[in-house]
């Protein structure tokens, strides 16, 4: 029976989704084609926001009017965090809760056999063991994603992700490393590893986020170990340090700050000021010459006075963000923020969203004009154009050359000339390629 996914939200489900399809075709199942009908229809959701629940709930029910004999499959984060609304959605013939994914195959089978509705959400425990899980790489992806901690124990008061997800647990290490090892034997060349609160890898097994950089780092054929969004105040001096050490650890930080502001911070129940994350992107920066600092900004959280947000602006534009993801809060129900007093009106949030965007793009451009007749390694990602090709540095600037030749997956030394919307072109040095 053939199945196809939709996947909606981050890296982590991203990840999750090809992990359960692997599992699926060892178990007989096969994967659909792009265009192809599919008997088992599957949705991977996310519940950030309610309107990543309205999405999942709007993907289903096309897909279910679409495909009325399918089998429909609902899963992730939203029916975990909120089942008893999932399971009002009847377009759904099975939804399972995130601890219940490595029975997708049985219960598949199960409904098709009694044809008998399937919804089983089971609670995270307090010692949850780390769901076991691998992929052998991620389709139409030259880089691999691979998750090593999953659950998040910050309870912000924006976010409802601590109980879609439960708490911190990490990828055992020698697993990791086999992983890794295994994406390398494939052809991968970079890996990015993932996670809810990835700096938190560890922290029940008595490891650290370090000794997964270096395990990863340890594999012969991968040249590049990037992570992925990090929570800021777990980089210590000591952290920073012993990353630096790791030659194959790519230079480009997404320090998630969510405002530039001290007193929306501390409504947020973040956990640092503006100064201390201004001191880790300090130390970052002299550890690691020429590093990308990126980052997500949130603007109009409850209470949010114009003052704020201008202090907010001013404090991003002296970081001098390479990248800036720009959204404004959207109220999330069963969160500590949802009920704060003085909600920010949508027009203000627009309003602002626009403003830090606009900023922030010029901060964008000076640091791609900063490239400027640097010499780079770039690892091939795709071809954008009869001929162009684009790919990143290991500081995640995007560059596009051009060549006549396929280019996909290789890394080539490249010397950057020039910027253009939203990139930076470049030559290749060496169009004999290797690494």
């Amino acid at each position: 029976m053939k199945v196809k996914f939709l996947t909606l939200g981050c890296k982590v489900n991203q990840y999750e989704s090809e992990a359960m399809l692997e599992a699926l075709e060892r178990e007989g199942f096969t994967p659909a084609g792009e265009n192809e009908p599919a008997g088992v229809l599957i949705v991977n959701s996310c519940t950030v926001t309610a309107q990543s629940d309205q999405k999942a709930r709007q993907a289903l029910r096309r897909l279910k009017r679409q495909n009325p004999e399918a089998v429909t499959v609902l899963t992730g984060c939203w029916p975990q965090a909120f089942p008893q609304e999932a399971e009002k959605l009847m377009e759904a013939d099975i939804i399972l809760g995130n601890s219940k994914r490595g029975e997708l195959g049985s219960r598949i089978r199960e409904y098709l056999a009694e044809k008998r509705r399937i919804v089983d959400v089971t609670p995270h425990q307090k010692d949850e063991p780390f769901e076991p899980m691998s992929v052998k790489g991620l389709s139409g992806h030259t880089r691999a994603f691979l998750k090593i901690e999953d659950g998040c124990e910050r309870y912000c008061a924006y976010c409802i992700i601590p109980y879609a997800r439960g708490r911190v647990r990490s990828k055992p290490l020698c697993d990791l490393w086999d992983e890794v090892d295994g994406l390398a034997r494939r052809g991968y060349k970079e890996v990015v590893l993932t996670g809810i609160n990835l700096p938190a890898y560890g922290q029940d097994l008595g490891l650290t986020l370090c000794d997964a950089v270096e395990a990863a780092c340890s594999v012969e054929g991968i040249c590049r170990v990037r992570l992925g969004s990090l929570e800021p105040e777990r980089l210590t001096p000591e952290v920073i340090g012993r990353m630096r050490a790791q030659s194959k650890l790519c230079p480009q930080f997404h320090l998630s700050l969510q405002s530039g502001c001290d007193g929306t911070l501390r409504r947020m129940h973040r956990h640092y000021t503006s100064a201390e994350y201004m001191r880790i992107v300090e130390d970052l920066r002299a550890a690691f010459p020429n590093c990308a600092i990126t980052t997500d900004v949130m603007v109009g959280f409850p209470g949010e006075t114009g003052e704020e947000f201008a202090e907010s602006l001013d404090f991003c534009q002296r970081v001098g963000f390479a990248k800036v993801h720009v959204f404004a809060y959207s109220r999330r129900p069963g969160t500590v923020a949802a009920k704060a007093p003085d909600q920010v009106t949508n027009a203000v949030k627009e309003q602002r969203s626009k403003a830090l965007s606009a900023a922030m793009e010029g901060s964008r451009l000076g640091f791609l004009r900063s490239q400027v007749g640097r010499r780079e390694l770039v690892l091939i990602e795709r071809e954008v154009g009869p001929g162009i090709w684009e790919g990143l540095t290991a500081n995640y600037t995007p560059v596009r050359v051009e060549s006549s030749r396929e280019l996909a997956g290789e890394i080539l030394p490249v010397r950057i000339t020039g910027v253009g919307d939203g990139y930076c072109a470049g030559e290749v040095l060496d169009v004999s390629g290797g690494q």
